[in-house]
C-alpha cells in the first residue's frame, strides 16, 4: 500500500480534530491564554539572563537560572496539587492573575532602580507562579477534550503555540532589550499574562464538586502532593515518560546557558543574538507541529516520541562539531522540530496512562522535575564549558540524552502498548448514550478495561436478584429481558444493559439471556461508577437512562398483567 494515501487520511483527520478545538469555546479560549503565557515566560526569561550576564558574566547567569529554577522545582508539585483539590479553571485564573502581579512588580524594580538582589528574587518569584500554569493546562485539557482525537489536537496546538511563542518572544524580547533594557520586557509580560486571566475568566466548571476537598492546611496539602510522587514510584508506565522527559529537560537548563556563550563568546552576534538562537528553536518547533499534528489519531506514541528525543539531542550535539551562525540556526531549528515532536507525543502518552483524579499532581511533579532538571543543565553547563569548551560541551550534552533514550526504550514500549487507543472499544463506547458526554481521556481509560465476553445461545448472562458486577455492551447478537419471568423486550448490537444495579447499588431488576450466540464488552463495577459518577452529565444522562428502562418495564409488565 502506498504512504501517500495514509498520510493524506492521517492529514484529513488532523484536519477534522484541529477544527473540532477551533470550534470548542473553552478549548480556544484555553489555548490563546496560554499563547500569552508562553510568550510572557520566554520573554522573561530570555531578559533576566541577558541582565544576569551584564552584572557578572556566565557564572551569575547559571546562578541565576538555579535561582529562579530551585523554588520553582520545590513549589510545583505543591502548587499543582490544587488542580486536584480546587476547579482547575480557578486555579488556572489565579496563576494568570499572580504572573501579572510578579511581572509588573519586575518592571516596577527596574525603574525605581532597586537592589539587583530584588530583581532575581521577583524573577525566582515569577517562575514559581510560571510553574503552576503548565501542569493545571495539561491536567485540563482532557476534561475539556471530547474525543481522545481531540486531546491529542489539543495537545498538538499547545505545542504550536509553545513554539511560536519560542519563535516570538525571545526575538522580540532582543530587540526590546537592545533598544530600552528589560523593565519595558517586564511590563509587556504583566499585561499580556491579564489579558490571559481575562480569556480563562469565564470558563465551565471542568471539575466534579465532589473532588473539591473539605480537607485544608500545609499538611493536608503536602500529603495530596505526595500522592503524585507515589504514583509516579509505584507505577513504571507514567514514570518512564516522566523520567525522559526531566533528562530531555536537563539539556534544554544546559542549553540556555550555552545559547548564552555562544551567541555572545564564540559566535560574537551579540545580546539580541541571543534572543535570536532562541527563536531558531521556536521556529523549528513550528515545522515539528506540522509533524506531530500526524500524531492525532495515532494508537501508539512511542516511536515518534523517540524519534523527538534523539532529533532534540542529536542536533544540539551537531552544533560542536561545526559551530558557524547559519550552521548554528539551522540544527537549532531542527533540534526544536524534535524537541516538540517529543513534548507532544510524550505529554500525550502521560495523559493516558495517568489516573484523571491525580493528573494535576502528575504534571506538577513532571513541572518540579523539569525546573529541576533545567538548574541541573544550568548548574553542569558552566562545568562542561571549564572541562570540554563550547563544542565540547554541545557534544557532550546532547550525546547523553541519546544514550538516556536507547537506555530507556524497553521500558517506553511496555507504556506505550498500555496507552494504546482501541478504536473498536471507543466506538463501542460512544454507542452509549450517558457516555458521549465524557472527555476523551476518560472515554480511553473505560475502552481500556472493557473485557470481551462471548455468551452461547440460550446462556443467562445476567438473574434477576444477583448482586450486580458488571456492565455490559452488546457488539452482536440479540437478548432477552425478562421480569419476573416475564419477557418484555429484546435488545442487540450497540445497545446496553446492567447499569442499574451499578448506579443504585441494588440488586438486578431483571434477567437477560442470549437469544442467539452474543458478543458482549464488559466493564467492571469499579471503573464504571468511578467515570460515570464522577462526571455530572454523565451521571444525569444514566439516571434518565435508568428512569425510562424502569418506566418501560413496569408499563411493559402492567400490559402483559392484563392480557393474561
Amino acid at each position: 500500500m502506498s504512504l501517500r494515501p495514509r498520510i493524506d487520511a492521517r492529514l484529513a483527520a488532523s484536519a477534522g480534530a484541529f477544527g473540532a478545538v477551533v470550534r470548542n469555546p473553552a478549548l480556544r479560549r484555553v489555548e490563546l491564554a496560554y499563547l500569552g503565557f508562553s510568550l510572557t515566560e520566554w520573554a522573561i526569561w530570555v531578559a533576566v539572563l541577558v541582565f544576569a550576564y551584564g552584572n557578572g558574566g556566565a557564572g551569575e547567569v547559571a546562578l541565576v537560572a538555579v535561582l529562579q529554577l530551585a523554588p520553582a522545582a520545590v513549589m510545583a508539585p505543591l502548587a499543582a496539587s490544587f488542580g486536584d483539590r480546587y476547579p482547575r479553571e480557578r486555579v488556572l485564573l489565579t496563576a494568570y492573575l499572580l504572573q501579572a502581579a510578579v511581572a509588573a512588580a519586575m518592571a516596577l524594580s527596574l525603574l525605581a532602580s532597586a537592589p539587583v538582589a530584588l530583581v532575581y528574587a521577583l524573577a525566582a518569584a515569577a517562575n514559581v507562579a510560571i510553574t503552576l500554569t503548565r501542569p493545571v493546562q495539561a491536567a485540563i485539557l482532557p476534561s475539556l477534550s471530547r474525543t481522545p482525537a481531540e486531546l491529542t489536537a489539543a495537545n498538538v496546538a499547545a505545542g504550536s503555540i509553545e513554539n511560536t511563542a519560542i519563535l516570538v518572544g525571545p526575538a522580540v524580547a532582543g530587540v526590546v532589550l537592545q533598544g530600552l533594557g528589560p523593565a519595558p520586557v517586564f511590563a509587556g509580560a504583566a499585561v499580556v499574562s491579564l489579558a490571559a486571566a481575562i480569556l480563562v475568566a469565564g470558563l465551565p466548571r471542568t471539575v466534579a464538586a465532589g473532588r473539591e476537598t473539605s480537607t485544608a492546611g500545609l499538611r493536608s496539602a503536602i500529603a495530596e502532593t505526595l500522592a503524585g510522587f507515589a504514583m509516579l514510584a509505584r507505577e513504571e508506565r507514567p514514570r518512564s515518560v516522566v523520567m525522559l522527559l526531566g533528562s530531555a529537560s536537563v539539556l534544554w537548563g544546559a542549553i540556555d546557558v550555552l545559547l548564552v556563550i555562544l551567541a555572545l563568546d564564540e559566535l560574537s552576534i551579540g545580546q539580541s543574538g541571543v534572543g535570536f538562537l532562541n527563536s531558531a528553536i521556536g521556529a523549528g518547533g513550528i515545522a515539528g507541529a506540522l509533524l506531530a499534528a500526524l500524531l492525532v489519531g495515532r494508537a501508539r506514541l512511542a516511536g515518534p516520541f523517540g524519534v523527538g528525543l534523539l532529533l532534540w539531542g542529536g542536533a544540539l550535539a551537531a552544533i560542536g562539531l561545526l559551530p558557524l551562525p547559519l550552521v548554528a540556526v539551522l540544527l537549532l531549528a531542527v533540534a526544536g522540530m524534535g524537541r516538540v515532536v517529543m513534548d507532544v507525543a510524550g505529554r500525550t502518552l502521560l495523559q493516558r496512562v495517568s489516573p484523571d483524579a491525580l493528573l494535576s499532581r502528575v504534571f506538577g511533579v513532571l513541572e518540579g522535575i523539569d525546573n529541576a532538571s533545567l538548574a541541573v543543565g544550568s548548574v553542569v553547563a558552566p562545568a562542561l564549558l571549564a572541562v570540554a569548551g563550547t563544542r565540547g560541551a554541545f557534544i557532550t550534552a546532547g550525546v547523553a540524552l541519546i544514550a538516556f533514550t536507547g537506555l530507556s526504550w524497553r521500558r517506553l514500549l511496555r507504556t506505550d502498548a498500555a496507552g494504546t487507543v482501541r478504536p473498536r472499544e471507543l466506538a463501542a463506547l460512544m454507542s452509549v448514550a450517558f457516555f458521549t458526554s465524557l472527555p476523551g481521556q476518560a472515554l480511553e481509560r473505560l475502552a481500556a478495561a472493557l473485557i470481551p465476553v462471548t455468551v452461547r445461545q440460550g446462556t443467562r448472562i445476567i438473574t434477576q436478584g444477583d448482586v450486580g458486577d458488571r456492565f455490559y455492551i452488546i457488539s452482536s447478537g440479540t437478548v432477552q429481558v425478562s421480569v419476573d419471568g416475564v419477557p418484555v423486550r429484546t435488545m442487540g448490537a450497540g445497545e446496553s444493559f446492567g447499569e442499574i444495579a451499578l448506579l443504585r447499588d441494588i440488586r438486578r431488576t431483571a434477567s437477560i439471556a442470549a437469544v442467539v450466540p452474543v458478543e458482549l464488552l464488559a466493564l467492571d463495577r469499579h471503573h464504571f461508577v468511578e467515570i460515570v459518577t464522577g462526571q455530572p452529565v454523565a451521571a444525569a444522562a444514566a439516571e434518565t437512562v435508568i428512569h425510562s428502562r424502569l418506566n418501560v418495564a413496569v408499563d411493559e409488565r402492567s400490559q402483559t398483567d392484563e392480557g393474561s
